[in-house]
């Protein structure tokens, strides 16, 4: 694969540290030629120093946004089934990447070919699609439309233990509330690019291999190898969105056709445990590391296969009888709290552990910095130093040329976070301005701890911050003042101030670094994808929300289980433990603490930690079940076979059909959500019964015939 190879690269120039040559001493001269001659058999500018760097308005097409809007509307339906099943959500970069330069060469290709061609298609305009793309799609995420946001509807609220303070969807005030939070990530870190990017030379891994897979595609070989892995994804594109077309016509009613198949047998699937034949989880399962998709079997191991039907066995001792499947004062307690629990435990170490890293990281630099007597300021160029290679050289010359003013960044991020204090209390009544402005002080220094956590590991802590959000404003509003509202809607302000923009944009001004895209062009990149994203993914999911009745129940298509989370994390933050079953709560603190020490251990093992599960995972289908986790076990499956008959193959190919299974299925629920609007039903149901069961049903249609 183009990004694996390009990973090797990146180890490669970061192992180098290409040195000047010192004229005056023969043996460095010596050294320092055999050091030019690596640099330059390795060195990517040099593949690209006889192209033009087009100027940053040139980089910004109507093509290539035209293009981005095309494929922010694929990826949008995509991340929002993804988001409404089960909140799993693998990088989409390769399909994007891949799209995108095969939708522009086809472009340039039929204009060339009319001699109407007028300008090539370049590296950095391939950057400004990704950034859009991402951009916009990476709202259907972090705008809450499987978490926070639908966790304040009435249909979640019914689930829960509170019914009375609820806030129903409507697409109007989506839309105004994703403009008035969306935007102020971007300028509360614009000040910091250079600073992160060429002081402290941070790795943002993401970026990193985003960078180089587009680099890749603009070599001749790399240009090759991407025509080949379209024409795989769109084969395997077609077979899934046609398998999900004849999967449709078998489910007539609920619990009918393949996703309903008992393919381990009756009393497993009971128990959560099928292969559902989901093209979508199996490509999942092919992107996820072996580790993620062995932790979610596991954690519906452990969950379905030993700890509900043993808890079950204590109904009338630990809660009463004939409460059912869906109450949260009976089994559904127990599945709901419990994940929470692990959820939080996980979240609340890698808060630490990546806060710790942010913290000695950041000591680390400006004790070098202070040795070299050097402090980076933003908006002055960084002192030359003698032991730049040929590519980091050109790279900070094009970073530094289009500098974004920071006057221009501070003034925007006061006046969108005052129009959004003066807005958000008319949306939330129960979030009053003075909870805003609060968030609002912190959010700079959160905003600039993700980012540089964000480039030191490429983990974003972006949730964890809207956790926080919900327990820290729901108790500070309290149960009699709207709470739960407040609570979910501060995570909603928090976590598109740090997950959609901050730490995003930064991953984008390293692509941009590594590819020659101008950071302007990125930043307006970001805020036209921004700009999509408002208003895309509120209007899918609004289809999802019309399409689909029973959208957020337990027994739905689309369980949304994030949703029934959050919401009841925001009434434990307002009501506290008093709402919890019998015994729930000391469970709770041993699966909290077990999600501590299980990553504590798997960070003390070193490489041998790799093979420990990891609890975020784990918590997963405690409240859904295991059937996802088999599909993305038979892509991991698939994957593992393929690269011990032929690895290099597989490297090249596997992300190219994993991102065609994705979406297919994923854009199959376009028509499959009109066809549900029109009033369109499948013709067939498929069900299957037992033995027993099966003969009752044919006593039955006997003596009524």
């Amino acid at each position: 694969m183009a990004q694996s190879r390009s990973e090797e690269r990146v180890v490669n120039n970061n192992n180098n540290g290409f040195e000047s040559i010192d004229d005056g001493d023969e043996h460095n001269s010596q050294n320092g030629k055999k050091k030019l001659m690596k640099e330059e058999e390795v060195s990517v500018e040099r593949v690209f120093q006889h192209q033009l760097v087009p100027s940053w308005r040139k980089q910004l097409t109507v093509r290539a946004f035209a293009v981005s809007l095309v494929l922010s509307i694929l990826f949008s339906f995509i991340v929002m089934k993804l988001n409404l099943t089960t909140g799993i959500i693998p990088s989409l970069n390769v399909s994007a990447g891949l799209l995108g330069f095969f939708f522009i060469k086809i472009w340039t290709k039929f204009l060339q070919g009319s001699g109407m061609l007028k300008q090539p298609f370049t590296r950095q305009e391939n950057t400004v699609i990704q950034t859009c793309v991402v951009a916009s799609s990476g709202i259907a995420f972090s705008g809450g439309f499987g978490s926070y946001l639908f966790g304040m509807s009435k249909r979640v609220a019914d689930q829960s233990s509170d019914t009375s303070d609820y806030k129903n969807p409507s697409l109007g005030w989506i839309i105004a509330f994703l403009f008035v939070v969306s935007f102020l990530g971007l300028f509360s870190v614009v000040p910091l690019r250079k600073i992160m990017v060429i002081d402290f030379k941070l790795t943002y891994p993401s970026g990193t291999a985003t960078a180089h897979l587009i680099n890749s595609f603009h070599t001749p070989q790399g240009a090759k190898l991407a025509k080949k892995q379209v024409k795989v994804l769109g084969k395997f594109f077609s077979l899934s969105f046609l398998w999900g077309f004849f999967q449709w016509f078998y489910t007539a009613t609920d619990d009918c056709g393949f996703q309903a198949f008992p393919t381990l047998g009756l009393k497993a699937f009971e128990n959560k445990f099928f292969f559902d034949f989901s093209a979508i989880y199996v490509g999942v399962g092919m992107i996820c590391p072996y580790i993620i998709n062995i932790s979610v079997l596991l954690g519906g191991i452990l969950s379905w296969g030993v700890m509900w039907p043993l808890i079950k066995n204590k109904e009338g001792d630990w809660y009463p009888k004939g409460l059912g499947e869906s109450s949260l004062h009976g089994i559904q307690g127990y599945r709901v709290f419990i994940a929470i629990a692990m959820i939080l435990g996980d979240g609340l170490y890698n808060f630490v552990k990546v806060l710790s890293h942010t913290f000695l990281g950041l000591y680390t630099q400006i004790r070098d910095k202070q040795k070299e007597n050097v402090l980076p300021v933003a908006g002055q160029d960084s002192p030359s130093t003698p032991q730049l290679s040929y590519d980091d050289e050109r790279r900070t010359q094009v970073f530094l040329k289009d500098q974004i003013p920071t006057w221009f960044a501070i003034g925007g991020y006061v006046a969108i976070a005052a129009i959004s204090t003066a807005t958000l209390p008319h949306i939330f009544h129960q979030l009053k301005w003075y909870y805003i402005i609060v968030i609002y002080l912190v959010a700079p220094t959160l905003a600039f701890c993700n980012a540089y956590g964000c480039g030191l590991t490429d983990w974003s802590l972006a949730s964890t911050y809207g956790k926080l959000a919900i327990f820290t404003i729901g108790a500070w509003a309290g149960s009699s003042h709207g709470g739960v509202i407040a609570g979910l809607a501060a995570c909603g302000v928090m976590m598109n101030i740090i997950v959609s923009t901050a730490s995003d944009l930064m991953q984008d001004f390293k692509t941009g670094y590594l590819t020659l895209a101008s950071p302007r062009s990125m930043f307006v990149s970001q805020i036209i994808g921004t700009t999509m994203g408002c208003i895309i993914s509120p209007s899918v999911f609004w289809i999802f929300y019309k399409a689909f009745p029973d959208l957020g129940t337990h027994k739905s298509e689309y369980p949304a289980p994030y949703a029934i989370v959050y919401r009841n994390m925001a009434i434990l933050g307002v009501q506290g433990f008093k709402t919890l079953p019998q015994n729930c709560l000391l469970l709770c603190y041993i699966f909290f603490g077990s999600a501590i020490l299980i990553n504590l251990i798997k960070d003390c093992l070193g490489k041998r930690g790799r093979f420990i599960p990891l609890p975020m995972a784990m918590a997963i289908p405690f409240y859904l079940g295991s059937y996802f986790a088999i599909d993305m076990c038979v892509g991991s499956l698939v994957l593992f076979v393929w690269e011990k008959v032929n690895k290099a193959k597989a490297d090249a190919f596997g992300p190219a059909v994993a991102s065609g299974l994705i979406c297919g299925d994923g854009i199959w629920t376009l028509p499959a959500s009109i066809l549900a609007l029109a009033g369109v039903k499948p013709p067939i149901c498929m069900k299957f019964l037992s033995r027993a069961t099966n003969a009752k049903v044919d006593t039955f249609l006997t003596v009524s015939g």
